[in-house]
Formats: C-alpha cells, sequence, structure tokens
C-alpha cells in the first residue's frame, strides 16, 4: 500500500474502505458530526461524514441525479419541494434544474456542515443556495415536518445520512414519522429518499425502508445505480400517493425532461424505466429482509 494519509470508511467490522488523501482541506467536528473534506486521487474532492465517505467530485453527479430527476419528474407539477439534509446542496442544485419549482425548501442540522460546504465545495452548490427560489433553514428535520402544514409540498427529497448509532438521522426513517411527512404532501404528492447499499450483503436498510414506506403509501418503488466512489450499487426509493414512476411512457418523460429543458449526466428519459429494473437476487432480499422501522424500534446501521 501507497505511504501517506488515508482514511479508512469502515462499511461493517468484515469490510472496510481505504481512500488515499493528497490533500486535507478541512478536518474537524461539527456539533453533530466528523466531517473532513478532502482531495483524493482519481475522486477529486470528496467529503466524508464520521468517516464514511458522502460524496465524490468524479461521480457525486450519478448519485444526485438517481435521487432527484426520478421523482420529479415522475410529478407532473413539482412546485413546491422540500430536502431534508443535502448540505453539500448538489441535491437543491438537481431541484433547482426544474423550472416548475418556485421554492426550494432545505432543512439540514448542522449550519456548520452547510457553510464549509459552501464555502469549500462550490463545484456541488454552484451557487444554488443564493437562488431566490431557496429557503434555508437549519434544524432538525422531523421538528421541521411536523410542524409543517397539510399539502405543502408536491416533493420531499431525504438526501440523509444513513442512520448510525448516535447520529442525527436515526429518527427520520420510522413509520411514525413517515405517517406526518404524508400529512405535508398534496394528494398526488412523491417522497423520495436515497436508501443504503444495494449489494448481495447488506441490503438490510433499503429491505426496512422500503417495508415500512409500504405501511404509509400506496405506491413504493426501489431504484438503484452503481456509485463508483461508494464502490457499490446503491438504492433509493420513491413513495407515492398517486403517480407511478413506472407508468410514464418513454414519450411523456422525454416530453417532460425536453420541455423542463433539463441537462443530465447520468439520468436520461431512456433510463429512467431500466434504474426501476432490479436483479432477482435484489427483489428477494426486499421480500425475505427487513422490518417495518418505528419509534420504538428505529434501523441502526451496524457498522
Amino acid at each position: 500500500m501507497a505511504s501517506g494519509i488515508w482514511i479508512v470508511d469502515r462499511h461493517t467490522q468484515h469490510l472496510e474502505f481505504h481512500y488515499r488523501v493528497e490533500e486535507v482541506l478541512y478536518s474537524g467536528h461539527t456539533a453533530y458530526q466528523r466531517v473532513d473534506i478532502v482531495r483524493a486521487p482519481i475522486l477529486g474532492k470528496a467529503l466524508f461524514l464520521d468517516g464514511r465517505i458522502q460524496s465524490a467530485q468524479v461521480d457525486e453527479f450519478i448519485y444526485h441525479e438517481a435521487l432527484v430527476h426520478p421523482a420529479l419528474l415522475t410529478h407532473p407539477h413539482p412546485q413546491r419541494v422540500l430536502i431534508m439534509g443535502g448540505g453539500e446542496g448538489a441535491t437543491l442544485r438537481e431541484v433547482l434544474h426544474h423550472p416548475l419549482v418556485h421554492q426550494a425548501t432545505m432543512v439540514d442540522i448542522d449550519q456548520e456542515l452547510v457553510e464549509l460546504c459552501n464555502r469549500l465545495l462550490p463545484e456541488w452548490h454552484q451557487g444554488c443556495f443564493r437562488d431566490h427560489r431557496t429557503q434555508l433553514h437549519y434544524g432538525d428535520a422531523r421538528a421541521f415536518v411536523e410542524a409543517a402544514p397539510e399539502a405543502a409540498y408536491e416533493v420531499i427529497i431525504s438526501d440523509l445520512t444513513e442512520p448510525l448509532e448516535g447520529g442525527p438521522s436515526v429518527m427520520l426513517f420510522t413509520v411514525e414519522f413517515y405517517q406526518k411527512l404524508a400529512q405535508c404532501l398534496t394528494p398526488d404528492g412523491i417522497f423520495a429518499a436515497q436508501a443504503g447499499s444495494a449489494d448481495p450483503v447488506y441490503p438490510d436498510f433499503v429491505a426496512s425502508l422500503s417495508r415500512t414506506l409500504l405501511e404509509v403509501f400506496p405506491i413504493v418503488r426501489v431504484l438503484w445505480a452503481f456509485v463508483y466512489s461508494f464502490q457499490l450499487p446503491w438504492a433509493f426509493v420513491i413513495a407515492s400517493k398517486h403517480h407511478d414512476p413506472l407508468d410514464l411512457t418513454l414519450s411523456e418523460i422525454k416530453a417532460r425532461y425536453q420541455d423542463r429543458d433539463l441537462q443530465t449526466r447520468y439520468y436520461s428519459p431512456q433510463l429512467h424505466a431500466p434504474l426501476f429494473a432490479l436483479p432477482p437476487y435484489l427483489e428477494e432480499l426486499l421480500r425475505l429482509r427487513g422490518h417495518v422501522i418505528s419509534d420504538q424500534s428505529a434501523f441502526v446501521w451496524q457498522a
């Protein structure tokens, strides 16, 4: 192994990923988590939270486009969007690419992290924090949602960290929370969330999350993409009260994509349906693994 500084991302007790660091741009703790922003070979700039990679310059567009565009294109008129988490600003960036959106509200508990990303990761946010449609709030997303009025948003996006023990996201994946979140959506509202790894060994988070959402929403779809910097296939979930992302025809998706003048590097109308085509192993694991996540039985990722 080459010498120098390395960040070790301990995925589980049996699996670690090692990333060599060329330059440390920031390393320290906020009130909520450890933050490392570094420059790494091949990856470019990269953000690590509590030792786990969150985003890398080489491929962040894959993650953020897969999280945002299938949901927003499934909705015919997404005007008000709520983003939970998303400190780098890239999820907000992709949401604001949709001209129908006239209000994008981002709620993140960690103001210091957002300010670090604003300063050190301009390639991610591309100035979207200054967009006139952006409303930025600092605080707990659960408290924000519980205080929000009914039918306030057409789309809600969860770009939260995985529920690590002692982390800020543990209580943001429970059935009680999603019941309240569903009330904040319009009758045809859509919810989208990052859902962790979709590999054959550690699918428990996406299995539990999709099972939990089925307790609240009539339509739940899992999609996936391979994220190079994570070194894993990654899952996302769309839950809807009315619109099914698989009901759209290719011509309908193309029309919406063109009408909104979208320009993407990963997502495309042709890729929309294939993103939801899961391999048999994952379909089986989604049926057999996981449990309904509740306030009394929260999911905590066992690293």
